[in-house]
């Protein structure tokens, strides 16, 4: 899929969203990728998980044991990479604060992990979900995701493989252009209620 292809699917699904946006990270935009929609349609979300797994090197692919996402927001697009891979399926999630494997899922000791996130900002939840991986035995060997608007700039600690970069001016709360102060703020997405 090209950039264009990809983005449109975004758009179909009304995913693409303008306005003044507080993220996960406490940083303001004036755009957000609402991926829970963009994956609400189970035809669309395998294209695009299908489009992510085809940008994975052929070795790592044959490498990864199980994909593993954190919850909520990777749940879906990590189901449909466990999926076009044929690999197993888990997510973390956070009962008390800190990601854990549940649910009975398991890791056994050196398995091969893809870490599978909707969105990557900053990376500190991916960072946060891959220690986690650590701790139940697995080996994250990479990470893909459906969207990188980090700028380029996020370090995870392994190779990082996104369907799409996209570029979207992030700020601090105490710094926003006049423009964007001016617009109500909106906490979108998983952690909406915190």
């Amino acid at each position: 899929m090209t950039d264009e292809e990809i983005l449109a699917e975004f758009r179909a699904a009304g995913a693409l969203l303008e306005g003044h946006f507080i993220l996960s990270s406490g940083l303001r935009s004036p755009r957000y990728l609402q991926c829970a929609r963009v994956l609400m349609d189970g035809a669309r979300a395998e294209r695009l998980a299908r489009a992510l797994a085809g940008k994975l090197p052929v070795t790592l692919r044959e490498s990864i044991d199980a994909v593993v996402s954190p919850a909520m927001g990777g749940v879906i697009v990590g189901h449909e990479m466990g999926r076009a891979l044929g690999k197993p399926a888990m997510f973390v999630e956070r009962p008390e604060g800190s990601f854990q494997l549940r649910r009975g899922f398991s890791l056994k000791p050196g398995e091969k992990v893809l870490m599978v996130e909707d969105v990557v900002t900053t990376g500190l939840s991916s960072r946060e979900a891959i220690a986690a991986i650590g701790e139940a035995g697995g080996e994250v060997v990479a990470e893909a995701a459906l969207v990188d608007r980090s700028g380029g700039n996020a370090d995870l600690g392994v190779p990082f493989y996104p369907l799409i970069r996209i570029d979207v001016p992030t700020y601090d709360a105490s710094d926003l252009p006049e423009e964007l102060a001016k617009i109500p703020a909106v906490k979108p997405g998983s952690r909406a209620a915190e």
